[in-house]
């Protein structure tokens, strides 16, 4: 089902709102403007229906929020060192949008666009975004799509997709952010499973100003589950930032069959299972929530809401030596990203 709102975007049109369903009675709907997950409701063994997105009570006000919530964010997620990059012996600069770095694609990066709707239909919808050479600093043209499916065993399947006519890097994903109990409280009663042996330590920007570490011994191992308060703050490298919003690099290395990650809610009545065929996940747990508009009421406070973005690794224009895959994408290649939710009622 689509639905246009009353309420007009800033380019003076209104939002296009998608309704997927499933035959499980889930129910899932996505915004045009910024390829935007806004709602995902999760129907329960106890015949309860549970919201498990982090949303706002309408669109205008989903404009007055900085959070990315649920937004597809580029050129390139995550954030980029001082805005700039070498690439094939030319130095780019990039317009900051985080202090001196960039963040999420710049000030107006994709989550600040209308993506255009190719089709859907109550199982789908399939957005594509065209990109100018220069946008935001980067080299090239861009054409995106945006794919989201809901499939009838409760997975949201978003696949991203880009294409470019010069050589650029990019790195897109969904800034969902996740409370699997269904109400506004603390997602440090969450369990959460990370199948990653290495994270990347960050400064107090999130800039990586090192390798890959060791999780062994540190409140960065979440390879068996463990509740998110247990070693919250622990470290001094979660200090930095005010708890987690640091990447991991999976063992599942791409294979979309292995899980990247398992969520518990905190009664435990409701598990969410991640898949990617990305090389990382951003864990972010909420640390700068405080005062974004809530969908039920009033503001959310921080750690309110999770988010596991799948990824190349932070940086990685300046770091091809990470062992991930190359982040650069040139124009005989297209770029393929595909992140599964999978929500399964306990």
């Amino acid at each position: 089902m689509l639905k246009e709102t009353p309420q007009l975007a800033p380019d003076g049109l209104p939002y296009r709102i998608s309704t997927l369903r499933n035959a499980a009675g889930m129910v899932v709907t996505v915004m045009d403007w910024g390829a935007t997950l806004l709602s995902a409701r999760v129907p329960m063994k106890d015949a309860s229906v549970r919201e498990t997105l982090l949303g706002c009570p309408s669109p205008e006000v989903w404009l007055e929020q900085t959070a990315f919530l649920g937004a597809s964010v580029g050129r390139y997620a995550n954030r980029i060192a001082q805005s700039r990059f070498t690439l094939d012996g030319e130095t780019w600069s990039l317009t900051p949008s985080q202090g001196e770095n960039q963040l999420h694609g710049g000030p107006e990066g994709f989550d600040k666009r209308r993506w255009r709707i190719v089709r859907q239909n109550e199982h789908e919808v399939l957005y594509t975004l065209d990109s100018q050479d220069g946008d935001q600093g980067y080299p090239g043209e861009l054409r995106a799509t945006a794919h989201f499916r809901l499939t009838d065993d409760n997975r949201i399947s978003i696949e991203y997709r880009a294409r470019v006519d010069k050589p650029c890097p990019v790195n897109l994903t969904n800034h969902a952010y996740f409370n699997l109990d269904g109400e506004q409280n603390d997602v440090r009663g969450h369990r959460l499973q990370l199948f990653a042996g290495r994270y990347l330590p960050v400064d107090e920007q999130g800039i990586p100003r090192e390798g890959l570490a060791d999780v062994s011994g540190t409140g960065f191992d979440f390879r068996e589950p463990k509740k998110i308060a247990q070693d919250f703050l622990k470290d001094d490298g979660q200090k930095r930032v005010k708890g987690y919003d640091h990447a991991w690099l999976l063992d599942a290395k791409g294979d979309l069959n292995q899980p990247a990650a398992h969520v518990w809610s905190s009664d435990e009545k409701l598990k969410m299972t991640v898949y990617t065929t990305a090389p990382a996940l951003q864990f972010y747990s909420g640390n700068y929530l405080e005062g974004t508009p809530a969908r039920e009421q009033g503001t959310y406070s921080a750690w309110q809401g999770l988010a596991l973005e799948s990824e190349f690794l932070p940086d990685s224009p300046n770091h091809p030596e990470w062992p991930q895959p190359d982040c650069i994408l040139r124009p005989d290649q297209e770029y393929l990203s595909v992140t599964q939710y999978h929500f399964i009622p306990q």
